[in-house]
């Protein structure tokens, strides 16, 4: 759906121009969140989580129904509203070969309705779907035989039954209803990892998204399948195949992994998506949607024991399944630096990403304080030799967490190169403060600073209840306990200099280096 993104996952979005991209883990968050609001706090302050964890505990309950699915409920009575989160632990990397984009298609249609929303009469209307996924397996046929007068024929009667399929549509009926309720930021994003929905109602509203969501993750129909396949292609048009750096990042990461899921774009490849049925939207749902794979935050002006009661009437009724099965996709260790190069009509752009660790690994604590002293906002070591010092740069940044950070992934640098210098001046200047951090040992003072902002800007998130429930769900599908969220920032409290040198020696080598170069076509 349409993203309601805040400004750290515009920024991300500028980089990658994918279907982003998540609310990444809260720690790439609070760095993203730094360069945004570095003013709010100073080195010298000091800041004690504890007290705010304390209150924060107490405001949680949590509870499982028999068929596996979990349930976060956050209480806040300073306003009548609450906010919901869906997390469903699927994402592009659990995709089939050959049918790269499914979950993102599926996050797509999960706004089209069910049997009994979005229809005038679906025993008629279901009458024609089934004849255009017919219709459509005898085009894909055809063009498969170079059938070209066959292909012709059938693509007009496919135009004429899905134009009396629309007749039964009620557009939209499942947001006019979340409108006419009061709802608000009714959206949805699919990345690597995983795939969340969410919006926020009146706590008086608190049945009515009981039924909502349930409905539709119970009864989905996945109708106006084909016409959302162009508004989806048209989508990777202008964000992949219409930009240069959307082209960029796709070849870049086709090249710097080998095996794993996520050398590959969260939208999916032009030809996958063509080809894509309903059947395969179908099977992938009931692979993957199962109670035991969802995980739902409820955040807001609610009573622990009234959702708990609604709970039961309303998501108790599905069944237990099977466990979706795990992503087997090892990627092997890189031996040898790599390097893309891509000439499009652009502005040359330098991207460089180092193979770290995943979310679970002790050291992603270190990872994102690393990205942190490189690239947090105006005062970082990037900005201030690459932007203001040499100005080989007009914009220089860095994460961890790239593509995903489930599994193993990259730590991402990039930057847009100044007028009148190229690429390589780029990547000199780059590596010489990679060089600073393997050689010579941050302040106390630095690394003090960095973290008092991780601590005050998680401060700050927690009194959103839809930002908290998103994060929530993602520890808890995750690593396995939303309470590791507070974990990690605790071992983000302990990073030692000697550590962020230990790691920087570990991962910046010229072997585990994958290089992009996006140039001008002139160059």
């Amino acid at each position: 759906m349409f993203n309601s993104l805040k400004k750290w996952q515009i920024l991300a979005w500028k980089i990658t121009k994918i279907r982003l991209l998540k609310p990444l883990p809260i720690v790439f968050a609070i760095a993203i969140l730094i360069t945004l609001n570095s003013s709010f706090v100073t080195a010298n302050e000091e800041i004690s989580l504890q007290p705010y964890i304390e209150r924060f505990l107490e405001r949680v309950t949590e509870f499982s129904l028999d068929n596996g699915m979990k349930f976060i409920v956050i209480e806040n009575h300073e306003a009548p509203v609450v906010s919901f989160v869906t997390y469903a632990d699927v994402g592009g990397v659990d995709e089939p070969d050959g049918q790269t984009g499914v979950a993102h298609f599926l996050e797509h249609l999960a706004f089209k309705g069910t049997k009994s929303i979005g229809t005038q009469d679906y025993e008629q209307e279901q009458v024609y779907l089934d004849e255009l996924d017919r219709i459509f397996d005898q085009m894909k046929a055809a063009k498969t035989t170079g059938n070209e007068a066959k292909l012709s024929q059938l693509t007009e009667e496919f135009s004429n039954i899905e134009s009396q399929a629309s007749s039964f549509v009620k557009q939209n009926e499942y947001g006019q209803i979340v409108d006419t309720a009061g709802g608000v930021g009714l959206n949805a994003v699919t990345t690597p990892d995983y795939t969340s929905y969410f919006y926020s109602f009146p706590s008086n509203k608190l049945e009515l998204w009981m039924s909502l969501e349930s409905e539709r993750f119970i009864d989905p129909v996945f109708r106006e399948f084909y016409k959302e396949k162009q508004v989806i292609l048209e989508e990777r048009r202008m964000r992949t195949d219409n930009s240069p750096i959307g082209k960029a990042i796709e070849e870049f990461l086709d090249t710097a992994f080998v095996t794993h899921p996520y050398k590959r774009p969260t939208i999916g490849y032009n030809e996958d998506i063509r080809s894509l049925t309903r059947d395969n939207v179908r099977d992938f749902f009931s692979t993957y949607y199962t109670p035991n794979n969802l995980t739902f935050a409820i955040a807001g002006d609610v009573e622990p024991q009234e959702v708990k009661e609604l709970v039961e009437v309303y998501f108790g009724r599905f069944e237990n399944q099977p466990a979706p099965p795990d992503m087997n996709k090892i990627e092997p260790k890189q031996t040898e630096s790599k390097e893309v190069i891509v000439k499009l009509p652009t502005q040359p752009w330098y991207l460089e990403g180092y193979h770290i660790a995943g979310l679970t690994d002790p050291d992603y604590p270190v990872y994102n304080l690393l990205a942190a002293i490189l690239s947090s906002g105006r005062t970082s070591r990037l900005y201030q030799s690459l932007v203001e010092q040499q100005q080989v740069a007009l914009t220089a940044q860095g994460f961890s967490g790239f593509p995903g950070n489930k599994y193993p992934n990259l730590m991402l640098f990039y930057a847009l190169t100044a007028p009148g210098r190229t690429v390589d001046d780029v990547a000199i200047a780059l590596r010489e403060q990679i060089e600073l951090l393997k050689t010579e040992l941050v302040t106390t003072e630095e690394l003090k600073r960095i973290k008092t902002q991780f601590k005050a800007t998680l401060i700050r998130s927690l009194d959103s209840n839809l930002e908290m429930a998103r994060v929530l769900t993602e520890y808890e599908a995750k690593t396995g306990d939303w309470r590791n969220l507070f974990e990690e920032l605790q071992a983000v409290t302990a990073v030692t200099p000697e550590d962020i040198q230990r790691v920087a020696r570990t991962i910046f080598t010229e072997d585990n280096r994958t290089v992009g170069k996006l140039l001008s076509v002139n160059s």
